[in-house]
């Protein structure tokens, strides 16, 4: 099987090198570099299995880079913030990041982030056979007012036109389309979609939430108010 591409943009030389040895050990193949431009540029030619971009890099900001990445690729995109309380967290969400990791951060705690938005691609990408319990599937087309979700295609259409969502959003919508009408609480979200098994930024649900409104309708995900959010049926 061929080793996982990490793309890593850090403008710390030493933070750099020492996560590029680290992730090297853990057997991926990485390719790092100092600034958002040589960043964008590497992605364009190695077309890497997931980006991690710290907030912060010069030429190109992180969060500009995952937009750019963005238009162009469902590419997982972590990003790397030194402040858990910044706005730039959420500002890297809305512009299209998978998850985020504060920084200083532990390596073993990296890795296990980064294969945990890894498996959730493959099962966003996957035959219907990779579902997760109580998730959607094969049996055909789930029909919520004028959203169709083909869980077998891995396809979604409103008002018969496709709809372009991300591994994550695609995730994200499939858990609210196996329990319409149920209330889906953060946590629960945060474990099922992020395959958080601790405690986690709830944040990142309510960014991605809000992405996924704007793709299929503002009032097609309800939101209640103490407990989480539900899907109408």
């Amino acid at each position: 099987m061929a080793e996982t591409h990490v793309l890593f943009v850090e403008d710390d030389d030493v933070i750099r090198e020492a996560t590029q040895l680290a992730l090297e050990r853990d057997g991926f193949t990485v390719t790092a570099m100092p600034d958002g431009l040589s960043g964008l540029e590497a992605f364009r030619a190695d077309r890497p299995d997931i980006a991690l971009l710290d907030v912060m890099v010069p030429g190109l900001d992180g969060v500009s880079l995952c937009r750019r990445i963005r238009d162009e690729s469902t590419v997982p995109v972590i990003m790397l913030s030194a402040r858990a309380d910044s706005i730039d967290v959420v500002l890297g969400l809305e512009a299209g990041a998978d998850d985020y990791v504060t920084k200083p951060f532990d390596g073993a705690v990296l890795v296990a982030r980064i294969r945990a938005v890894l498996r959730r691609f493959g099962h966003a990408g996957g035959a219907a056979g990779d579902l997760e319990d109580g998730e959607p599937d094969a049996r055909g087309v789930l029909v919520f007012g004028d959203v169709e979700v083909d869980t077998e295609g891995m396809e979604v259409r409103k008002a018969g036109e496709p709809v372009a969502l991300t591994p994550t959003e695609m995730r994200l919508l499939l858990e609210f389309s196996s329990a319409p009408g149920t209330v889906l609480s953060r946590d629960k979200l945060l474990e099922r979609v992020w395959d958080y098994g601790w405690g986690g930024d709830t944040r990142v649900v309510d960014v991605h939430v809000q992405r996924l409104r704007t793709k299929i309708g503002q009032d097609r995900i309800e939101t209640v108010r103490g407990f989480g959010y539900k899907l109408k049926a």
